[in-house]
């Protein structure tokens, strides 16, 4: 009997290693073309295979000529506003989370559905009234504009998030702080700020990554090469350069999706903590 059951269990592991196998293929062959095809001249992508290996080394030629292509503008504006946008909404987002939760303000409850109601209707939405708003106010194809829409636009989740963890903390901890004769600023910045570490690093990697994948609104609000983001300008290339210079679009595209996977790797241990909300570090 035990013989049967050692028999079964080693059919069922070789089955799931099996098919975990096949999955593994399946999600890293699109990448291993993309990479192969980036290596590749224009000429020799043209005229040869997908599949076909290339024959040559031209990663770095490829990435030079679609940096020089409007790749650069695109990359700095992206980076300045993942950056810019997560850290001013995960901290404006703390304060509320923390005012509503921590302070009892009046009605806190009535403020934080009214601030999470953002989130409740499609983002397609927005597009209409705030591309006229952004005409009417000078913001239309500004950096500021940007930044201000995209800090609005992730205030409500990372509120959400932050709330749920300071409802996590003992009121011990914020009563001792009383004690010792540290007001509130204090106790928000001092305590409260230090223990919501992983949360708050795993809601700037989220919105960096969110900001930084953005195609709709970056293509609405704005035009000019020196404010669009990468994403619109990956967009704009495949459109000029995908026909006669496939390697250097898709060297592009690899290059814009490194920052978001070499920014989940450096802090991917802080990813597995923000998820149970900082549980683990008090």
């Amino acid at each position: 009997m035990s013989a049967e059951i050692g028999e079964a269990t080693g059919v069922a592991r070789e089955a799931k290693f099996t098919s975990a196998l096949i999955l593994t293929v399946f999600w890293v062959l699109p990448i291993a073309l993309l990479v192969m095809s980036a290596f590749k001249t224009p000429i020799e992508f043209s005229s040869t295979s997908t599949l076909a290996l290339p024959q040559s080394f031209h990663l770095f030629d490829n990435i030079a000529r679609a940096w020089a292509k409007g790749m650069a503008s695109g990359f700095v504006n992206s980076a300045i506003y993942g950056v810019v946008a997560s850290v001013i909404s995960v901290i404006l987002a703390a304060m509320a989370a923390y005012g509503i939760v921590r302070l009892r303000i009046p009605q806190g409850m009535f403020w934080f559905l009214l601030i999470y109601s953002g989130t409740i209707f499609p983002f397609q939405m927005y597009l209409i009234p705030l591309f006229n708003l952004y005409l009417d106010t000078g913001l239309y194809d500004t950096r500021i504009g940007i930044i201000a829409f995209y800090v609005a636009i992730t205030i409500p989740f990372c509120m959400f998030v932050m709330r749920g963890f300071f409802l996590t903390v003992s009121w011990q901890i914020q009563e001792a702080a009383a004690l010792d004769g540290a007001n509130s600023w204090a106790t928000f910045w001092r305590i409260m700020m230090p223990m919501a570490r992983a949360p708050l690093i795993l809601l700037v990697l989220i919105q960096f990554t969110w900001i930084w994948n953005d195609l709709l609104f970056g293509l609405v609000l704005t035009k000019s090469e020196s404010v669009r983001p990468i994403m619109v300008a990956l967009a704009g290339m495949q459109g000029v350069y995908g026909a006669s210079d496939g390697p250097s679009v898709i060297a592009a595209t690899l290059v814009g999706s490194a920052p978001t996977l070499i920014l989940f790797l450096a802090l991917q241990r802080y990813f597995v903590r923000g998820l149970t909300l900082g549980m683990g570090e008090r």
